[in-house]
């Protein structure tokens, strides 16, 4: 039996197997409404209603407090003697490496293919509401974090769902907490295996394989996947072994060299059309509001743009906490402003550079998918900057790999932490989870597995239900640290040794 035919045999068994569930969890988790022409699914609205309401909740924290949040980043309110593993801002590439990626190149296509250039300004709303929730849910992450006797540390919703539900209620929100805690780990450990390994390997090795000749070039044979997927595995095992210090130290400079590799190669397509912009953003904005042949018309583009937003930035889903629960910090709200421009730098920023280059290039790909009511793709966003550029197709391999790269990284490290919640963390135990984690990614680039892999995001967004009625319910504890942090810097700027903020210096390395 040839490696083709078995790798074939294991994909029509597993589909077969799992696709009755697959389609039975997807079509709860995606539950769709008729509203005004179009569907919208229900786990979107919940997402967005959750940002609206903390976004009011907390007076606009994400706008009134963007300064200080960058500030923090900067290293100007940094303690050495915390607790954590990495800084401020490795602890936000770290988790910005798990949400920036494919959906940010094929997503945004398909939003602007189905919603038009509207959907946009849509996203960019999204986007913005997302910022609040993601500062909720880390100032948690990080107030119920758990710092072991070796200095590593624990976080996200496993661990503050229950502690914090016992706080607030007694026992009986530490039983109902700790129910939610198991189902939340199991759902990350899922998609981490599934959507944050394997689907990484497989659509990185797919772009590989269409700049190096297709299934005929160099990397189209079972031999080329199998190389690859080794190798994608033993750099992803190094890494991992080193946790979150390694994982970081990666990102950090992994993060802000291909998100300036992409913004460049954007910006160079908006200048090579500098004069197409003014009408590009006329048309994005009367695009949100008379969508013409939008599904739906204005409520087909918001619900679009809403959709890929909140499948971008994972705002509310309870994954980035576990990443920023590592920052070294006394005050957990600082964490939490710092995690609030993860959104703005995936879906306010990088995402409408995908948009407006889309826009304003123009390639005729968009306008078949348009008319021709197809999804699109990365193949859209491809064509637009080759309108440029148009070698850009291999600039684009690199950027799918190395953003797949990062990916693999965070969600390695958001399933480990799941692992050991649930199995324990005794060296035998990750061990065993690390030599599963880099197994998967050597198997994604030989299968697909595409009925795992949608049941995969149907159970991280489940994740989302159970996530956000945690952030309702502790949001007043959130509230009582954002004081407490205000209150330190307020001092910090009046005291004897807190100059004013803008002539602190940040420190260097952050």
């Amino acid at each position: 039996m040839t490696l083709d035919s078995l790798t074939e045999s294991v994909d029509e068994a597993v589909s077969g197997f799992f696709d009755p569930i697959a389609t039975w969890l997807m079509d709860v988790v995606f539950y769709a409404v008729p509203v005004g022409g179009t569907d919208l699914p229900l786990i979107v609205a919940w997402l967005v209603v959750a940002g609206l309401v903390f976004t009011c909740w907390f007076g606009f924290v994400q706008i009134r407090k963007f300064r200080l949040a960058v500030d923090v980043v900067r290293g100007k309110y940094d303690d050495k003697n915390s607790a954590g593993e990495v800084n401020h801002f490795q602890a936000l590439t770290a988790a910005v490496s798990g949400t920036v990626g494919l959906g940010n190149i094929a997503g945004v296509a398909v939003a602007v293919s189905i919603g038009g250039a509207g959907a946009t300004f849509w996203m960019i709303l999204c986007g913005i509401l997302g910022m609040a929730t993601k500062f909720v849910e880390v100032t948690l992450g990080v107030k119920y974090r758990e710092v072991h006797a070796d200095g590593t540390v624990s976080g996200g919703p496993m661990h503050y769902l229950p502690k914090g539900l016992a706080e607030r209620f007694g026992k009986r929100g530490k039983t109902f907490g700790k129910g939610l805690a198991v189902l939340a780990s199991i759902m990350i450990l899922f998609f981490g295996l599934f959507g944050g390994n394997l689907f990484q390997v497989n659509q990185s090795y797919a772009q590989l394989v269409s700049v190096t000749g297709g299934d005929d070039g160099v990397m189209g044979s079972s031999a080329g996947a199998l190389f690859f997927g080794i190798l994608v595995a033993a750099l992803v095992g190094i890494v991992l072994l080193g946790g979150i210090r390694s994982i970081a130290s990666v990102t950090s400079r992994l993060i802000p060299a291909m998100a300036a590799l992409y913004i460049t190669a954007c910006l160079i397509v908006i200048l090579v059309n500098i004069t197409a912009v003014p009408s590009a953003i006329v048309t994005i904005i009367d695009g949100a509001f008379d969508p013409e042949g939008v599904a739906g018309g204005v409520l087909g583009a918001l619900i679009i743009g809403f959709k890929r937003a909140a499948f971008s930035n994972e705002a509310g889903i309870g994954s980035a906490p576990i990443a920023h629960s590592a920052v070294k910090t006394k005050h957990p709200a600082s964490e939490g402003l710092v995690a609030l421009l993860e959104p703005f730098i995936d879906t306010v920023v990088v995402c409408t550079m995908t948009a407006l280059t889309i826009v304003i290039a123009n390639p005729a790909s968009w306008s078949e998918a348009r008319n021709d009511d197809s999804i699109g793709g990365v193949t859209i966003t491809s064509d637009a900057f080759a309108t440029a550029m148009p070698w850009f197709p291999y600039v684009l391999t690199v950027a799918v790999v190395l953003f797949a790269f990062s990916t693999i990284l965070t969600w390695g490290y958001y399933g480990l932490k799941s692992w050991t919640y649930l199995f324990g963390r005794s060296r035998a135990s990750e061990m065993t989870y690390k030599i599963l984690y880099t197994l998967f990614a050597v198997s994604g680039s030989l299968l697909t597995l595409q009925t795992l892999i949608d049941m995969a995001d149907a159970v991280l967004f489940s994740l989302a239900v159970i996530n956000i009625v945690g952030l309702y319910l502790l949001a007043p504890i959130v509230k009582r640290e954002l004081d407490s942090f205000l209150a330190y810097v307020r001092d910090r700027k009046a005291g004897p040794s807190g100059p004013d903020e803008d002539e602190v210096p940040a420190k260097a390395g952050v």
